[in-house]
């Protein structure tokens, strides 16, 4: 109720990069203003953004084609939410995928293309300079962003398929259908995660994070300092940058358990020693940072510490029921029928 218009939620925005022509497809909700005209949701970090903030640079009066497909197949559909390094075309990740390339058709009225079998695609052009309010919009973070200024869509041509089917989502408090999303980048991702930083185990991402909020990593932990340059690894990539806090556990702690984490979390800092506090680029989402789009992070290490980081006492060692114990206290409870 507290929207500031009708939105477009599951838009596919073809673009280009104006200095080297690389295409990007990016999902950028749309407010619809009236029958010509809507928002474009770029937020800063996006590449769609850095395309429009280039060409604002080079001082030329140029309009900049936009290209918008709304409905595909879910992989294609789904290929614009993923945080790919920039100028990776996301219809080649769509065609890893699905297991067989993205067929792409030319748009009618500008040099941009468009998944074949997209129901609907909206043409037109933003023109650098031009803003108008947008928002507020109840988004996925459970809260209503803020009304901001942003880039203008002229639609200059419409076409669709015979029988349309329009595709949209509902975002809102956590677990929504974005969680589950997320979730599927969570997974996607992590094998490319261990690659660029190979001491990582494994990554969550829980629900009441909201996907930026909050990150759980366990480590194969070998030299000192190593949890601190992990998450300072992960603030320096792509989209992972605006992860407002990570949790760095060891490899012996399953962090799709959040209770399992809190539970060894709170028993292996010292929060004096244990927690960083960083400044740099957030979420643009994040109502309670201090400025939009800058603010504070926090590290948290919840490693066994090192006597090389100045622990000079012995680390204690968990407590585990013995494998004997278990079977037998099983064995009790089954025989007792509960």
């Amino acid at each position: 109720p507290g929207d500031g218009g009708p939105f477009i939620t599951l838009p596919m925005v073809f673009s280009k990069n104006p200095e080297n022509g690389k295409r990007n497809c990016g999902m950028y909700r749309m407010q619809v203003y009236d029958e010509r005209t809507t928002g474009m949701h770029w937020q800063t970090q996006k590449q769609g953004a850095e395309h429009y903030r280039r060409l604002l640079q080079r001082g030329k009066d140029a309009r900049m084609p936009v290209a918008v497909a709304i409905g595909a197949d879910p992989a294609t559909m789904y290929s614009a939410i993923l945080p790919l390094p920039p100028d990776l075309d996301e219809m080649m990740i769509a065609g890893f995928l699905r297991r067989e390339s993205v067929g792409m058709v030319q748009c009618e009225t500008c040099d941009l293309e468009v998944p074949a079998n997209a129901e609907i695609v909206l043409e037109g052009y933003v023109i650098p300079g031009e803003t108008r309010r947008e928002g507020p919009f109840g988004d996925h973070t459970g809260y209503y962003s803020l009304d901001d200024d942003y880039p203008v869509f002229h639609v200059e041509c419409i076409t669709h398929r015979q029988n349309p089917i329009y595709a949209a989502t509902i975002v809102g408090p956590p677990p929504m259908e974005d969680f589950y999303m997320g979730r599927a980048v969570e997974r996607i991702f992590l094998p490319l995660m261990k690659m660029q930083i190979p001491e990582i185990r494994d990554v969550a991402l829980p629900p009441e994070g909201v996907v930026h909020n909050l990150m759980l990593i366990s480590i194969r932990k070998s030299y000192p300092g190593q949890a601190r340059k992990v998450m300072h690894a992960i603030w320096g990539l792509g989209q992972a940058m605006s992860t407002k806090v990570i949790v760095v556990v060891d490899e012996d702690v399953d962090v799709q358990n959040s209770s399992e984490v809190a539970w060894r979390a709170l028993n292996n800092i010292d929060p004096e020693r244990d927690i960083e506090f960083v400044h740099g680029p957030v979420d643009t989402l994040d109502h309670a940072s201090r400025l939009q789009d800058y603010g504070s992070k926090m590290g948290v290490d919840a490693t066994k510490k090192l006597p090389s980081e100045g622990f000079t006492r012995r680390w204690p060692d968990v407590l585990k029921m013995s494998p004997e114990v278990k079977t037998r206290v099983d064995a009790l409870w089954k025989k007792a029928g509960l």
